[in-house]
Parts: structure tokens; sequence; C-alpha cells
């Protein structure tokens, strides 16, 4: 029997029947922010709390530190140079890691406020940087430094490939957190994880349109609603599924919002890459574990 739960038909196309999930290391307090780096066949991954970055070599299958005390790191994505981007919630930044290993800040401040805590990030193909800017590393000393919000608000940002400046593309999420865009870059999306602060607030993932200038977005429409837990990081194949952490989760949506899968974890699920030299394996951050399922499609 599959591990992937197919709901609807058109999910038989997307799981390996005789695939198994694959517990590939524990250890971590809260496990976040994967990012697959296909030259050096590695993953890494975060480890909020002990602040902390994890590192997983696909060659050996071996586990180590790639960087320790560092800012308490959340979220990764990897820029079209192949240098690490990252959340950086005491940081209070996004940063990247340069090829000679020197880090750069490249946006820490909007309109002369302090960002609150980064905390996901994806690269467009334009070299644009977009990110989550939500409260979660200064609500507490937890995952960062307990602090009040200096711009009252958690916003989506745009760091400008070529010119670096900062805009905010999305202002109407509570707390944003997971986002992604369709394989073809025309649809943003983004999880609200706004119920930690809002009690009953639906656990949502919001669809925007890309402008042509490929620099805003218009269009807000509801994809889907989660009915156990929040959604929080996710990703999308080549034929346009959203694969999502769902409570102790990972669910499957089709484009059109169908919900046609459901892997079953048994932990709460923060995040979820695709990797591999082929990009057909799911790695997936449970709370205190990294795993990983080889599936049917490529990701991205």
């Amino acid at each position: 029997m599959p591990d992937i739960i197919a709901h609807d038909p058109r999910c038989h196309a997307l799981s390996i029947g005789h695939a198994k999930l694959e517990k590939l290391w524990t250890g971590c307090r809260w496990a976040e922010g994967p990012a697959y780096f296909p030259a050096g066949r590695y993953l890494l991954w975060s480890d909020i709390p002990n602040d902390r970055v994890m590192r997983f070599d696909e060659t050996d299958g071996s586990v180590s530190v790639f960087m320790a005390n560092c800012n308490n790191h959340n979220g990764h994505t990897r820029d079209r140079e192949g240098r690490l981007v990252s959340c950086e919630h005491r940081g209070r930044c996004v940063s990247r890691i340069e090829h000679d290993g020197s880090r750069t800040v490249l946006a820490s401040h909007w309109q002369g406020k302090r960002l609150n805590s980064p905390n996901d990030v994806v690269v467009k193909s334009d070299g644009s940087i977009w990110f989550t800017d939500p409260t979660y590393g200064i609500d507490s000393d937890y995952e960062g430094d307990k602090a009040e919000s200096e711009i009252g608000a958690s916003n989506v940002y745009r760091i400008d490939g070529q010119s670096g400046e900062l805009s905010v593309v999305v202002t109407d999420r509570v707390r944003p957190n997971g986002l992604a865009f369709s394989p073809d870059e025309r649809i943003l999306y983004v999880a609200d994880t706004g119920r930690s602060h809002v009690p009953g607030l639906p656990a949502t993932i919001t669809a925007y349109d890309v402008a042509e200038d490929g620099a805003s977005v218009s269009r807000l429409r509801l994809f889907a609603t989660c009915p156990d837990g929040v959604f929080d990081g996710f990703r999308l194949d080549d034929q346009g599924n959203l694969w999502t952490s769902a409570g102790t989760n990972v669910f499957i949506y089709a484009p059109d919002g169908a919900h046609i899968g459901t892997l079953p974890v048994g932990e709460i699920v923060a995040n979820v890459c695709f990797g591999g030299p082929k990009r057909n394996r799911l790695y997936i951050c449970g709370q205190t574990s990294l795993y990983s399922l080889f599936v049917k499609v490529s990701g991205r």
C-alpha cells in the first residue's frame, strides 16, 4: 500500500506504490527551512531553537552541523547563482552566504523600521527575492529575541534582483508564512498561520495573480483551508500540484485547489522541498526529524 493516501485519481500519477517514507535523522527542536543544493548533493535545513543549520549529505546519508550561532535561521532557498539565502529570526533580516563564505544582509528595515522576523523565502527567475515577515521570532525568546513589532504588521516583501530595492507586495494577511510560485510564476501562493494570534481564524493558503511587471500581485482568492492544524511551508511540482505541510501530514493539492492526496508523517510538519539529482525526492521537515519520500514527479 502506498504511503500517500489518494483522494482523487489524479494522485495515482504522483506516488510510487512501493516507495516508503524514510526517517533520515532526528534530534531537532523545530526543524524548518529545507533547501537543496544539487552541485553538492546536500540538503540544508534549520533547527531554529537550537540556533543551527543542519546538513544532510545525500551521497552517504551523513548529517552534520553546517552553521551554528546563526541568528536563528528559519526559511532558506538557493538563489540563481547557487548561494544560500536565509531568513534570520534573531537577525531580523534576510541574508545571503556568498561563495567565499561571507554574509551579506539583503533586507533588514522597511521605511526605517526593523523587520519583524523573516520566515520563509523564494527566489523568482528574474532574481528577485520574495519573503514573508510574521512575528514568530520576536513573540518570545524561544526562536529569537522577544521584542515589539516596529512595523506593526506582517507583510510579504520583494527584494529587486537588480537594484536590491525592498518593496511590499502583500499586506492583507494576519501572519503570512510559507510562500511559493506556480511553475509559470503567474501565481503567488501564501499561507496564513494567523490563528496563532487570532483564535478561530481559518488557516489558509491564498493565491494572487502576479502582474506582468513581475513585481506586484492582485486578485486575491482562497486556494485551500486547512481542516486541522495549519499550512506552514510548501512547494509546487512541475505539474503545478502544491505539496504542503498540514498538521501532522503533507497534503497534496491539484492546481484547481482539490485535495487529491495525503501523506501521514506522524509529527507536526513544518516545511518541504524537492531534491535529488532528478528533483523527485520530497524532503520533509517534521518537528524533530528529517524525512524523505521518492515520488513520480519533479519539484521546484
